[in-house]
């Protein structure tokens, strides 16, 4: 069994949030290889996030799972997927 590397686009849900704190939630919640914040309009700040996950049926949906029960998180779009070598 190997590994796939997916990408994550994680949304806050309103321009309230503190940006540092949440980014510190992802990080906790999942362990990323990569988080990176990109402004999106509005004060409303993107996160992408990479990580590293088995190719093992559940896995993928448990890693989206636990970014969607972020409290401060709105919306958790996977945006890719490729097979790690």
């Amino acid at each position: 069994m190997g590994e796939v590397i997916v990408s994550f686009r994680v949304m806050p849900k309103d321009t309230s949030v503190n940006i540092e704190a949440l980014e510190k939630k992802i990080k906790e919640a999942i362990q990323p290889q990569r988080i990176s914040q990109q402004p999106v309009a509005f004060g409303i700040v993107a996160f992408y996030v990479v990580k590293l996950v088995p190719d093992a049926e559940g896995v993928l949906q448990q890693t989206e799972d636990k970014l969607r029960a972020i409290d401060d998180v709105g919306e958790v779009e996977i945006t890719g997927i490729t097979r790690s070598l």
